[in-house]
């Protein structure tokens, strides 16, 4: 294992100490828990907050996102494992103004059990909670399953629309509606090139040959649907686009956001590479693309991959996308 680290065994509270210092104005713990982060102004006046958690090791995701037009607090498990419903039950009321609060995650069994616990000590508080899932990604279950599928880089576009809904005001439950329909018109599939090491574990996650791809892993190195041969950069984008096409609502004459994801060890070069046969495909069934995001949005620490994300947009999504927002990570002037 080669990682720029001390101690394994600090490197998710080291990480946040780094967090919080080179962004002293927009974050703060609760209380003295480093896990535990919210927005420096929460809770934010008549405004429903938006709360979203999970595991370490895919920065930006989920900490990355909190601040002005998008999150108002996440809590942090350590590498690939889920935080506490505690913890989760502390940033709720550290966030709650009074309109309820969102729970905004990705389908993974740990953080669904310990958010609805969080869920049910709030509402003992007379705190409203609704909570959204995020299962975007295709490869993890067959439509007419979308249920069962996990959530992967679409919480982006997620975090963002909703984020959006929420800073105009809106209540609680149309907030969430908004968001459920963003996440009916996200599909993502991935592709990994190699493994990660979880710190505290000291070895790979996975192997694969050198001359190896998956389609369809996922961020913590679950199974994707084929392994086989590395393919070129324009085959890659064919092949998860036929997915993403094949299971979507996308067709001719749609508007779509496109976000290229990078993985954490995926050159910019190779991302633009893929995006410019991204585009051509778009062009050539007729879909128009509004808005793009390109670069490192949801890693898997140091894995080499990258996944593909479209966002079918209407006029209310469209102006949610274009609305201002302002996180560590995230800026909407990054969004083309």
């Amino acid at each position: 294992m080669k990682k720029i680290i001390n101690d394994p065994d600090n490197f998710v509270d080291e990480m946040i100490e780094g967090l919080l210092k080179a962004h002293p104005e927009e974050l703060r713990t609760v209380g003295d828990d480093l896990r535990e982060l919210v927005r420096k102004d929460a809770p934010v006046k008549d405004k429903v907050a938006i709360a979203t958690g999970g595991g370490s090791g895919h920065l930006p995701i989920f900490l990355g996102y909190v601040g002005k037009g998008m999150l108002d607090g996440v809590v942090i498990g350590d590498v690939f494992a889920s935080p506490s419903a505690q913890q989760m039950y502390n940033v709720t009321k550290e966030i709650d103004s009074g309109k309820g609060v969102l729970y905004l995650y990705g389908n993974y069994g740990g953080d669904c059990m310990n958010f609805d616990m969080a869920s049910e000590m709030a509402e003992m508080d007379d705190i409203k909670v609704e909570t959204v899932l995020v299962t975007d990604d295709v490869a993890s279950s067959p439509k007419g399953e979308e249920e069962k599928r996990r959530g992967v880089a679409g919480l982006v576009f997620a975090y963002k629309i909703a984020g959006a809904k929420a800073a105009e005001g809106a209540e609680l439950e149309d907030v969430a509606a908004v968001t459920r329909k963003a996440l009916s018109n996200i599909r993502t599939m991935g592709v990994a090139l190699s493994p990660c090491t979880i710190p505290q574990v000291g070895k790979p996650t996975f192997e694969i040959a050198d001359d190896e791809m998956e389609i369809g892993m996922g961020i913590h190195g679950e199974p994707g649907i084929h392994r086989g041969p590395l393919k070129s950069a324009d085959e890659i984008a064919e092949t998860i686009l036929a997915a993403i096409f094949e299971d979507g609502p996308y067709t001719e004459g749609d508007e779509v956001a496109v976000l290229l994801n990078g993985l954490g060890a995926t050159p910019q070069e190779e991302l633009y590479i893929v995006y410019r046969k991204v585009a051509e495909i778009l062009n050539d069934k007729g879909i128009k693309i509004y808005r793009n995001l390109i670069g490192e949005y949801a890693t898997s620490m140091e894995m080499a991959g990258m996944s593909i994300t479209l966002l079918k947009l209407d006029e209310e999504l469209k102006g949610l996308l274009d609305a201002p927002a302002d996180t560590p990570f995230f800026s909407q002037a990054n969004i083309r």
